[in-house]
């Protein structure tokens, strides 16, 4: 659930690295929770209008510099009344259904499909009751498959075999949260990261929308969703090093802003960060139970591991595969900073060129649970390829809120992951930040 309480002053916590005007500026603080993680974001407000001129009258017929007739108002004669009859709704009434303009034209959407509609903006119609999985395909060799046709795939869901409703490879825009850790360990760091995260962006389709996540004890919402490379570059100028990494918690936070506010329904999160968590409120699987009740976005990744002892770089790499994994992304350590820029142009095409596939579950969404999701795929000329994908889902009618000292049913970690040995399901995350 997402709380907005409005305020008149900008958290002292924030350094000076972030924009203040002294006593003329008013900030808001956006806090986005889930299960206790909240995202800030200081913004200033437009200033008003100088000396707006006053709203001046003609006599009727008299044209304006425009051109145009400026019609007066005379109080004394009797207001016209509307015709009542007319539905005159902001808001469409049940009573006069319309189709949108791009499917008036073109026919109604099927489920799962992906229409090119007015000003050249992609929609995934989607069933609220299909299930919706993002899906890369890779030979055994790494290489990304782009051929596939329907019958070259086959979904299970608890093992028992889905029939696929609709099947897609197109490149269709994506809502991303780039989330950079701003831990004093990364100081030396942010101009490499900074730079490959930009060249990412500018090798996405051009529509996407992003927004940039600095976190560290806290997590900052310091640009929107946009598609300007300079307001991203702003964004992530915002250095103000801690010492902590509240890697879950901005994690849930980020996946919760995406499912309130993304214009796309195709979601995706991009992690960079140098070590493991040791601040957030939030354990590595509330963060993963909060990804996948929201079905929420698939994430990716990089772990800048190189210079960290042994064991902070096996816990944080266990970690970061697992939250990968169970979302259907995939997690990167290149060797070095030289190393960012090739991982994070990887990035990008893996995002653009993935196929679409939509069911509908055999098992009844009100039965709830957890359910795991298993798509294979096999090529005569390729033999048997790798498919990526997330691992499981909650139904979009089942609780999406973790109960207390309740266990998620069918919820099982996959065999030798960092997962397999956590709870299932822990208590929420105390509120109150």
């Amino acid at each position: 659930m997402n709380l907005f309480r409005p305020s008149t002053f900008i958290p002292n916590s924030r350094p000076s690295g972030s924009i203040y005007a002294g006593a003329l500026l008013v900030g808001s603080m956006l806090a986005v929770c889930g299960a206790g993680t909240h995202l800030y974001a200081q913004t200033q407000p437009a200033p008003a209008p100088q000396n707006a001129p006053a709203a001046q009258t003609a006599p009727a017929g008299q044209a304006t510099a425009a051109g145009r007739p400026v019609i007066s108002y005379d109080p004394t004669k009797p207001e016209v009344q509307p015709n009542l009859s007319v539905d005159r709704d902001p808001i469409m009434s049940p009573d006069l259904p319309e189709k949108p303009a791009a499917e008036a034209s073109t026919g109604t959407a099927q489920p799962g499909e992906i229409k090119k509609g007015k000003g050249g903006i992609y929609t995934l119609h989607e069933d609220v009751n299909e299930v919706v999985l993002n899906c890369t395909v890779v030979t055994q060799k790494g290489k990304l498959v782009d051929d596939l046709t329907r019958n070259e795939v086959r979904v299970w869901e608890d093992d028992v075999p889905q029939t696929i409703n609709s099947f897609q490879h197109q490149d269709v825009p994506v809502s991303m949260g780039i989330l950079v850790d701003n831990s004093g360990s990364m100081r030396d760091k942010r101009a490499a990261v900074n730079a490959a995260a930009l060249n990412l962006v500018k090798l996405s389709n051009p529509k996407d929308a992003a927004f940039i996540v600095n976190f560290s004890d806290k997590a900052y919402l310091d640009q929107d969703f946009t598609s300007n490379i300079a307001d991203l570059e702003r964004g992530l100028s915002h250095i103000d090093t801690r010492n902590t990494t509240a890697l879950y918690d901005a994690v849930a936070a980020s996946a919760d802003l995406l499912s309130h506010n993304a214009k796309h329904p195709k979601q995706v999160l991009l992690i960079i960060t140098d070590g493991a968590d040791n601040a957030s409120r939030l354990s590595l699987q509330q963060a993963i139970r909060r990804v996948q009740s929201l079905e929420g976005p698939v994430v990716y990744s990089i772990g800048l591991l190189f210079g960290d002892s042994k064991e902070e770089a096996r816990r944080a790499k266990s970690s970061l595969e697992t939250l990968s994994n169970e979302t259907g992304g995939l997690a990167y350590f290149p060797a070095s900073l030289q190393d960012v820029d090739e991982v994070a142009q990887d990035v990008a095409r893996d995002i653009r060129d993935q196929y679409t596939i939509g069911y509908h579950s055999t098992k009844d969404a009100s039965l709830g649970g957890y359910r795991r999701v298993r798509v294979e795929a096999t090529s005569p000329k390729l033999g048997r390829l790798i498919v990526r994908t997330r691992k499981g889902y909650y139904p979009k009618s089942a609780p999406r809120a973790p109960q207390p000292n309740a266990v998620a049913q069918n919820q099982t970690a996959a065999p030798g992951s960092a997962a397999q040995n956590q709870p299932t399901q822990t208590p929420p995350a105390q509120t109150g930040r």
